[in-house]
């Protein structure tokens, strides 16, 4: 499990005004063999300094909500069926393009997963960084290289100025990573989302690069969407989680409550598959079952078929997201038997 000091507290908002809210978003994919329901009205706020984890397995619409909110959706097949995106105020959905673009990368940011996909391999990544202060900076190549520098030593990228002429291939992975977090944080954005962020690295790696994030948030307020199943990382510098199964949030609140008292029997079953190195013979408890197919979605509670507690009503009616302690949200009509348990 990764070891990282503890978030400090999220910054309250000014004047009552979330940083980012989304409201009922929904998100669906028209293919050939039928629409695939990705993303399933799903709300959450995130406020300054503050950072909310989303998680999830694999498939449960995590990557796609966070795709919709930089306006990455590939389109078609993928289509926003309805909600809202606000970012102080006002729905990025219905602004104008060139407005969209405005926000999109200045204030609102992404750190994508494979950093050797999303790097251009033809280009250096001094240019590749540089780019971004020319394009939304008016700088000069000098200036843009300059500012390159700075961020790679920023990001603390060994010898940053003589490594600005090299290619994405010529980094290990940790290294590409960082190079990915500068690009990202290259305009100061108010708004970062890390999608995966420490997949396929090391563990020594992964601490680096989740401390090095919480470094960057401390010096300038950022609000963090932190996208994983890495359910070590979360439990370490989350503020609170949003729980995704099957396109829809099923539990939110508070990391510490959450994981010690979880609400939802999803949320139980991914407690439960984490080892603990204070019952090391305790054998660890899958979910049975596999999440379903977004474009056949159960009736009723999405998680039924893989539930222990399911009863006849899980399957003929959907649970709302309901309050069921202060802060804390759940899915389930059986939520306050589960919170008890």
């Amino acid at each position: 499990m990764t070891t990282l000091p503890s978030p400090s507290p999220a910054v309250a908002r000014a004047g009552g005004e979330h940083l980012l809210e989304v409201q009922g978003l929904s998100v669906e994919f028209r293919t050939p063999y039928g629409v695939v329901r990705a993303v399933r009205d799903v709300s959450y706020t995130l406020d300054r300094g503050e950072t909310l984890a989303i998680l999830g397995e694999s498939g449960s619409g995590k990557s796609v909500s966070a795709q919709t909110i930089m306006g990455i959706l590939e389109s078609p097949p993928g289509h926003v069926t309805g909600g809202r995106i606000l970012y102080h105020g006002q729905d990025m959905l219905t602004m104008p393009k060139d407005e969209q673009r405005k926000l999109r990368g200045p204030e609102i940011s992404m750190v994508f997963q494979d950093a050797l996909s999303a790097l251009n391999p033809v280009f250096t990544v001094g240019a590749q960084i540089a780019e971004m202060f020319r394009a939304h900076r008016g700088a000069s190549k000098k200036e843009g290289l300059e500012k390159a520098a700075e961020l790679m030593d920023r990001v603390r990228i060994p010898n940053a100025r003589g490594r600005l002429k090299d290619y994405p291939h010529q980094f290990s992975g940790g290294m590409r990573q960082r190079v990915m977090i500068a690009m990202a944080l290259a305009l100061d954005p108010t708004v970062l989302i890390a999608d995966e962020p420490t997949t396929a690295l090391d563990v020594t790696v992964q601490a680096q690069i989740m401390d090095l994030l919480q470094e960057l948030q401390a010096e300038n307020g950022m609000g963090v969407i932190l996208i994983t199943h890495d359910l070590g990382v979360v439990n370490e510098v989350a503020d609170r989680v949003a729980v995704m199964y099957a396109g829809s949030i099923v539990e939110t609140g508070l990391i510490d409550e959450v994981f010690s008292r979880p609400a939802h029997p999803y949320t139980v079953g991914l407690m439960s598959s984490i080892p603990r190195v204070d019952a090391r013979d305790t054998r660890l408890t899958p979910i049975v079952g596999a999440p379903p197919n977004l474009a056949r979605i159960p009736s009723g509670c999405a998680f039924h078929p893989r539930c222990p507690r399911a009863q006849d009503v899980c399957a003929v009616e959907a649970p709302a997201l309901v309050e069921v302690a202060p802060g804390r949200r759940s899915a389930c009509h059986f939520a306050e038997e589960v919170l008890s348990a």
